[in-house]
């Protein structure tokens, strides 16, 4: 071991691991090796002094063996710690490589023969398995907000992490139609209220209470019977605007129940044709929309027609729908004959095995004869392909057209036979009313209201629920 570092410090740079080892060497020669000493305990001073002892030991043990520098090769002179000519520092500098003389293990290991390819690669394959990242950190790394486009943070200032928004509760079907019916409800409760301001209920006051009902468009019987009702209650006493809306969500109730009904699909009748029919602006492709995405939402396959050919946005919202609902359609270009377009929606609709077809429509007013007379040819090509069909015709509603809308439902029944009502945009307007004035005449089904433009706002039509929104009373 001493022989091997001495050779190693006076080769000044020459490569040793193509010297044969001393040892080898030594034992080759029969001469007895020098035990390792633990160059731990072995001071330099002590290397220093047998130097030159153990360099003839190991010259005479072999004395072919080169241990000399070749005359044109200029050694890398590193200076030995014994170097007197050293100031103390830079030899205290130069000794720390003195406990690389600690090798017998190196030698050991160097002698060992190498493992095979299998081993190393078994042994590779028995290596545990990195440790997972950890979540909590990931979560912080996430934390971090993120800037939007135009906005650096500044270097040195923290960027404080995202505090997460609260998560608002949904609000019910009920809070919904109540802030859409706010208009209608607050108008009429404040109106009664003033009414009944320190007044003893007397003819009078009922007559005054009936012509306001009736300019809140509930219709002539609907104010009557309310009318009626408090009369019977509250006659000669004082009445409070508790009372009046009270009584007054009571009798809407009553008039309501018989056509808040839903919507019975035929799936017997493969495909369900439903025709949608209305004027201009009721919003019939939306809720054309919004009915395919509950009918597909139900698991149930559905194939939209774009009927309203004359107006090329009608085309492209249904387009937008069908792919938002997952849902087929049938469309042609802008002027395209909106009944041969039924016709071959029909036929496709029986060939993918659909259980609903819906059939948009253009917009027309009801005092259109020519527009009305088409509508009325749609409805007898489709009878050709099915006597049944249409099986279901819904009318739109725009709550906003108050009396107008009566009128409506009147030439639409007796043009396209309409089945049922869906009334829309109750949120924009104080005359939502009109809808108990329209069941109280028509006695037709109402299936459905909408209070806004997401999917949500469009719900089944419940007779209590709407009567209590209208006068202002519930939770």
């Amino acid at each position: 071991m001493a022989l091997g570092f001495i050779k190693k410090i006076f080769t000044f740079g020459k490569d040793t691991a193509a010297e044969p080892k001393p040892e080898a060497e030594a034992q080759a020669a029969g001469a007895p090796v020098a035990e390792p000493a633990a160059p731990a305990e072995t001071p330099a001073a002590t290397l220093s002094d047998d130097r030159d002892a153990l360099l003839d030991e190991a010259e005479a043990a072999n004395p072919e063996a080169d241990y000399h520098i070749p005359e044109d090769v200029e050694p890398e002179i590193y200076p030995l710690p014994h170097d007197p000519h050293l100031p103390a520092a830079e030899a205290e500098t130069v000794a720390e490589p003195e406990p690389e003389a600690v090798e017998p293990e190196a030698e050991i290991a160097a002698e060992e023969p190498e493992a095979p390819v299998e081993e190393v690669a078994e042994a590779i394959d028995d290596e545990p398995p990195a440790e997972a990242e950890d979540p909590v950190l990931e979560e912080a790394v996430r934390a971090e907000p993120a800037l939007p486009k135009g906005f650096a943070a500044t270097s040195d200032a923290p960027v404080e992490a995202a505090v997460p928004e609260a998560v608002q509760p949904k609000r019910s079907w009920f809070q919904r139609l109540r802030e859409g019916l706010a208009r209608t409800s607050s108008q009429l409760s404040g109106q009664i209220t003033s009414l009944f301001t320190k007044r003893k209920l007397d003819d009078d006051t009922l007559q005054d209470l009936e012509d306001l009902l009736i300019q809140a468009d509930l219709g002539v019987e609907t104010a009557l019977r309310i009318t009626d009702t408090l009369a019977a209650e509250r006659y000669g006493k004082d009445v409070t605007g508790a009372d009046v809306s009270r009584i007054m969500a009571s009798e809407i109730t009553k008039v309501l129940s018989p056509v808040a009904k839903p919507l019975e699909l035929d799936l017997s009748h493969k495909p369900h044709v439903i025709l949608v029919v209305g004027v201009n602006g009721t919003g019939k492709t939306t809720t054309i929309g919004k009915l395919a995405a509950k009918l597909s939402g139900a698991g149930l396959k559905v194939m939209l027609a774009a009927g309203d050919t004359f107006r090329a946005a009608a085309i492209e919202q249904l387009n937008i729908w069908a792919e938002r609902t997952g849902s087929q359609i049938v469309s042609s270009k802008l002027g395209a004959d909106a009944a041969g377009l039924a016709y071959e929606a029909y036929e496709q609709a029986k060939l993918q095995k659909s259980d609903v077809l819906i059939v948009d429509t253009a917009g027309r007013l009801q005092n259109k004869a020519e527009l009305m007379a088409e509508l009325e040819k749609i409805v007898r090509v489709l009878g050709k392909l099915d006597p049944d069909a249409p099986h279901t015709v819904l009318q739109t509603l725009d709550a906003t057209t108050g009396q107008n809308a009566m009128n409506q439902v009147e030439i639409f029944r007796n043009v396209a036979g309409v089945t049922g009502l869906i009334m829309t945009k109750l949120d924009g307007t104080a005359r939502g009313g009109i809808l108990v004035g329209i069941a109280a005449k028509h006695k037709l089904p109402v299936y459905f209201i909408g209070v806004g433009e997401g999917i949500d706002d469009l719900e089944p039509f419940e007779a209590k629920d709407f009567a209590e929104a209208i006068a202002g009373v519930g939770a």
